[in-house]
């Protein structure tokens, strides 16, 4: 997962400050942003109107791309840390490579979780053959201060547990969602959930009211909470809810993204969180000089550079540069 915007803005997110202690109904917009040569993603998180839900920091979606004659994604070796990174597919294939010397295929409706800790590297791709679409998700998940130093890991479930009603299959990528808990290794409370409704499908789900969610709609025509969110999109909705109702006039593919509200601010650029301008600073210097990130061994061609950063400090919490 990777932020290759050359203008990467400074962004402080985190803090009860944004939360909604209610239920809302708030339609993000997305930014449309270039991931590599041939593709362009949604960026949902962090948008102007909202920086996270819970321990959700970034999100984007790309896709369905027609990749038959092209390379697809092709991402060089970056740095990351204090972030888990969360690969999720509805189609195509992606080849992770990492600094640890991972090296693993994720396809859809696998969890590909990496946890970067104090410091990983790592490259995607889509393979040589490789499927004609692409079509997912990238998320991060900001580690809470206790744990931003943990050790880099990578983990790949390829079977998921499932949470089922009529109309309704809930595949739980991350965390525990009506009792029913993925195998991923989470480090605040949350949950992620791919939802895949039939059409004319008319349900509730059970959430946590200590919990602030939002839906990020994949595919098809859905109405959230009487909403219709449309593919690329995402819906706001606030905490202090039991259920959320949804409803499908076609066959329709929803993420479900939520979580305890997220105690601390953080700094977040490029592909690094940290706690302050300076430690961000450090972590660029590092990766620029070779250091502390590791080698990604296998990925043909160099590691991806780090943008300039702004040159304005960050002073205040909430604002984006």
């Amino acid at each position: 997962m990777s932020n290759l915007d050359r203008q990467a803005a400074v962004t402080v997110c985190g803090g009860r400050g944004f939360v909604v202690a209610e239920p809302v109904r708030e339609l993000l917009s997305p930014r449309r942003v270039q991931l590599g040569e041939s593709t362009e993603v949604r960026r949902l998180l962090p948008n102007l109107g909202r920086r996270m839900v819970g321990a959700w920091a970034f999100v984007d979606h790309y896709g369905p791309d027609d990749i038959a004659d092209e390379s697809g994604m092709q991402v060089p070796p970056h740095p990351h840390m204090g972030l888990q990174t969360v690969s999720w597919l509805h189609e195509g294939e992606v080849l992770h490579r990492d600094s640890l010397g991972s090296l693993q295929t994720v396809r859809p409706r696998e969890l590909g979780l990496m946890t970067s800790g104090r410091a990983i590297s790592h490259s995607e791709e889509s393979p040589r053959p490789h499927a004609r679409f692409l079509h997912g998700a990238q998320l991060w998940v900001a580690l809470p201060d206790q744990y931003r130093n943990v050790e880099p890991h990578f983990q790949h479930h390829a079977n998921l547990p499932t949470v089922t009603a009529p109309g309704l299959t809930a595949t739980v990528i991350l965390g525990t969602l009506d009792g029913t808990t993925s195998p991923g290794t989470t480090y605040t409370p949350l949950v992620g959930a791919d939802l895949a409704l039939t059409a004319g499908a008319e349900t509730h789900l059970p959430l946590d009211p200590d919990f602030e969610y939002a839906i990020l709609s994949m595919s098809g025509a859905a109405e959230v909470d009487g909403v219709p969110v449309l593919p690329g999109s995402m819906l706001y909705l606030g905490s202090g809810r039991t259920h959320l109702p949804l409803r499908a006039d076609s066959d329709a593919g929803l993420m479900l993204l939520g979580g305890e509200p997220f105690e601390e601010e953080i700094v977040m650029w490029w592909n690094f969180i940290g706690r302050s301008n300076d430690e961000i600073k450090q972590a660029r210097a590092e990766w620029e000089s070779g250091t502390r990130f590791g080698t990604v061994n296998g990925y043909d061609g160099p590691p991806l550079p780090a943008p300039e950063l702004p040159p304005v400090p960050l002073k205040s919490r909430g604002r984006v540069r």
